[in-house]
């Protein structure tokens, strides 16, 4: 079996988040006060990663969790720095749930913790390596994945999908999120974990997360008839965070950046876009709302193309108002649109 190679990434200090992230892991630091086990209201302390992680420890674990994410909302997940301080207060959780490659400093921070109860969300999934340009395929069924990922510490994406290493530049994707039938395989190994953390509420948990399971593939199904009648199968992002989402659909997912959000377009780069868009009949350049929309703007003007936006989930700026369903709903919508699905 591959060893798992880790896109290496610019590091960026961001005080701002580590400040933030500092109180919330004290929060889990006053909730381990006096108590051996789950917190003070007899709750699971859990520590999750970033957005997609706590949503799913969020939906499982429902009354019978505590959830602190570290990342907070609108903030960049890749740039996230843990201090020493945090670090040492993320051993006060119960449970720990993360995603091992895209933010080095959690992956430090987890290894150093001691906690027990760790799920690592790529353990129950593929992962494959992605550059710029990924094609996916139409008839691409769900059968390509397996359900029976959890008992597994480590997967090299190379073995299983040896024809899916697309484009320059390809690195290890981390965006298994984005697509609903590995986020869907990556719930029941949450769910799975949230059980040996705390079996009193087993029941509760095997539940939620068949109830989760179920409205992942609604939305694999709605994502699937949505795009069915496109016109055209080629949409251009400014980050290469769709290229699961991609071969999920039979689309062809051309980036400005590669797996890096922070990486610069060369010219050569910029060149093989204006090709693209004029030979696939592309009308719109893709940006997150959560990054700069400096190159899509500037790709867009120099193509007459317009502009819209498309969400990694990686963060959500109001989840009182949003979450993971509603944002990759706006997302089928943005690219029906773009692809004369609608």
């Amino acid at each position: 079996m591959n060893t798992r190679q880790r896109p290496r990434r610019p590091r960026r200090l961001i005080r701002t988040t580590a400040a933030a992230g500092a109180l919330g892991l004290g929060a889990l630091g006053l909730a381990a006060c006096g108590s051996d086990s789950g917190s003070d209201d007899g709750t699971v302390r859990v520590a999750a990663s970033f957005y997609p992680m706590e949503f799913l420890v969020q939906q499982i674990g429902g009354d019978h969790v505590s959830v602190d994410n570290l990342t907070k909302p609108g903030i960049e997940p890749h740039d996230l720095e843990l201090s020493p301080k945090q670090t040492g207060e993320l051993s006060k959780a119960d449970m720990i749930v993360y995603l091992k490659g895209l933010q080095p400093a959690v992956d430090e921070a987890v290894g150093q913790s001691g906690v027990k109860n760790i799920a690592e969300a790529g353990s129950f999934t593929t992962l494959e390596k992605h550059g710029t340009d990924v094609h996916g395929e139409d008839d691409h069924g769900d059968g390509d994945d397996h359900d029976d990922h959890g008992d597994h510490d480590d997967h090299g994406g190379g073995d299983a999908h040896e024809g899916h290493d697309h484009g320059d530049g390809s690195a290890e994707d981390p965006h298994i999120w984005l697509d609903p039938v590995r986020y869907a395989q990556v719930a029941k190994g949450v769910g799975k974990t949230l059980e040996k953390a705390d079996p009193d509420h087993k029941a509760a948990y095997r539940k939620n997360t068949a109830k989760l399971v179920k409205r992942l593939e609604t939305l694999n199904d709605d994502f699937k008839s949505g795009l069915a009648g496109k016109k055209s199968d080629t949409f251009v992002t400014t980050h290469a965070a769709f290229g699961y989402l991609a071969e999920r659909y039979g689309l062809h997912e051309e980036a400005v950046n590669g797996i890096d959000p922070e990486s610069e377009p060369s010219a050569a780069r910029m060149k093989a876009l204006h090709k693209v868009t004029e030979e696939d009949g592309v009308d719109t350049v893709f940006f997150e709302d959560n990054a700069s929309d400096k190159t899509a703007r500037t790709l867009a003007k120099d193509l007459r193309l317009k502009t819209a936006v498309l969400s990694p989930l990686e963060s959500v700026k109001d989840p009182a108002s949003e979450d993971y369903f509603s944002l990759m709903r706006q997302n089928l919508t943005a690219l029906q649109t773009a692809l004369g699905a609608k």
